[in-house]
């Protein structure tokens, strides 16, 4: 019998449908989504009708609603030709083996979930900027299918690994090659785009580092990945219930790859100074020394720091709250610090530099608005979030064509925190609540946006292809949090809720 909780949360989604039905703004017609292609998502520009301005600018010109979906000229381009150079050999070959079993986790309990070669996290993939990639991955056992997305990384289309739009999940027994070639240095990672709010949830993923070709003359002595991820409940540093701990001469420089691939904020601090010298895998200009602060990591984001070894002892760095790295002597044991209170703010840290392009005259200018009713999806009644006043699947699809300088205004006008992340693309911040951007370029794939704030942000529409840009809290994703980026000319084969069994969220 249902608990008097789950009873008033019933009757109080109910009351919400029937008024929302009695009010004529629920269509059955729209809600009921079958299989279908993202090709027919969305009403062209992202609404004309939609109460938000959404409007497109070319050359400077503010025009009306982009073309709508699938209305190319001649010349379309399937996103499977998308990819990087077939007849270039690979430089750095892997395969990676995705298993359905129970993961044994170093320090705590075993639980089950989704290993890569036998482990969760899967093995670190290490890279050279310039290198290109090969990675062959096989799918044993997961029975829902599974695919490889490469998070953070602007790959080829074709090699993007989201279900249902740049391909299909590879069943049991399958196999499926991704390719692409590390353009730019930095830390990032992998994961499941297939049934993604579980899958990720329960192991099936891996960090992925890319070196510099050239080491910068102030690189780190050390380097060290840290990885969050909650299994179970239990807060884990590359995959053990533990500290990890460097082993670490007097006064050197230890950088530290913070990966967050949980579902919420992770936060980062120490009893000794640090500097923030990446986000994202883009570099910081400028980065100064931090102390008495806290850095904020959105899931799905990540954050290079470094740390000088005390000339004795030993000093902590706290990854996540739960964990830490402990930098120095491997036999002495490092103070906690207490989490600041004060947050580092990445809009002013650091020290100005070129964009690289213009973001004052935008090919093309858009709003994502993000807030949430009550409505029905698929049947499925419940609190849905919203883009741009609609809800899924009748939500914005960003029209670009190759070359254009995008802008777009992203608003939170809900309740909770959003880490929104743009696939295929890193997007540079302008400015937070009206205020611009004043230190090194905060360029990011994954944004935190808080609860009534507002980003401007910016970027150039340089990689063809159909991009997903959601929330990477994956079950607000399943409820509807999602749009999609589309090249002009631009097209898939593939579908959701087909045959095939494609579920990207």
């Amino acid at each position: 019998m249902p608990s008097r909780r789950e009873l008033i949360r019933r009757v109080a989604v109910g009351v919400a449908v029937a008024t929302a039905l009695g009010a004529g703004v629920l269509a059955w017609s729209s809600t009921l989504l079958g299989e279908y292609s993202v090709m027919s998502m969305g009403d062209g520009a992202g609404g004309e009708h939609d109460g938000h301005s959404n409007h497109v600018q070319r050359g400077g010109a503010v025009g009306g609603a982009a073309e709508a979906s699938g209305a190319f000229a001649a010349g379309e381009v399937g996103v499977t030709s998308l990819t990087a150079d077939p007849d270039r050999a690979a430089d750095v070959q892997v395969e990676l083996v995705a298993r359905q079993q129970t993961i044994d986790v170093p320090g705590g309990r075993s639980v089950e979930g989704y290993t890569v070669n036998g482990s969760s996290p899967g093995p670190e993939l290490r890279a050279r900027q310039g290198d290109l990639v090969e990675v062959a991955f096989v799918n044993e056992s997961v029975a829902a299918g599974a695919t490889l997305h490469w998070h953070g990384v602007d790959v080829p289309n074709a090699a993007d690994g989201v279900a249902g739009i740049t391909q299909d999940a590879v069943p049991v027994g399958g196999r499926h090659v991704y390719r692409f070639i590390a353009e730019d240095a930095g830390t990032y990672w992998y994961h499941s785009h297939q049934v993604s709010h579980e899958q990720v949830l329960r192991g099936l993923l891996g960090a992925l580092v890319i070196d510099p070709a050239t080491p910068p003359e102030a690189a780190a002595e050390l380097d060290v990945t840290a990885l969050l991820h909650v299994y179970g409940g239990q807060h884990t540093l590359n995959g053990r219930v533990a500290d990890e701990r460097v082993d670490a001469p007097p006064g050197s420089t230890v950088r530290v790859r913070v990966i967050n691939t949980d579902q919420g904020t992770a936060a980062v601090w120490s009893e000794a100074q640090f500097r923030v010298v990446a986000t994202d895998g883009h570099e910081v200009t400028g980065p100064t020394e931090v102390a008495g602060q806290r850095l904020l990591i959105p899931a799905g984001g990540r954050a290079d720091v470094t740390v000088r070894a005390p000339q004795h002892g030993a000093t902590g760095v706290h990854v996540g709250g739960a964990r830490r790295v402990v930098i120095g002597d491997p036999e002495a044991s490092a103070p906690s610090a207490v989490q600041p209170s004060t947050t580092l703010d990445l809009l002013a840290y650091g020290t100005p530099a070129p964009l690289g392009f213009d973001p004052s005259s935008p090919d093309r200018a858009y709003d994502y608005a993000i807030a949430r009713r009550f409505g029905i999806i698929d049947g499925r009644p419940g609190n849905f979030w919203t883009i741009n006043g609609r809800m899924f699947p009748d939500v914005p699809m960003f029209h670009v064509t190759e070359g254009d300088v995008v802008r777009m205004r992203v608003v939170n006008e809900s309740g909770e925190v959003h880490p929104m992340h743009l696939h295929g693309h890193h997007i540079v911040v302008l400015s937070r609540d009206d205020e611009p951007a004043s230190g090194s370029p905060w360029w990011v794939d994954s944004l935190d946006v808080h609860p009534g704030e507002s980003y401007e942000i910016a970027f150039v529409a340089d990689n063809p292809g159909i991009w997903s840009d959601h929330c990477h809290t994956l079950p607000h994703a399943v409820d509807g949090l999602i749009a999609h980026l589309m090249y002009d000319g631009v097209t898939t084969p593939f579908t959701i809720n087909g045959r095939a069994g494609n579920h990207p969220e």
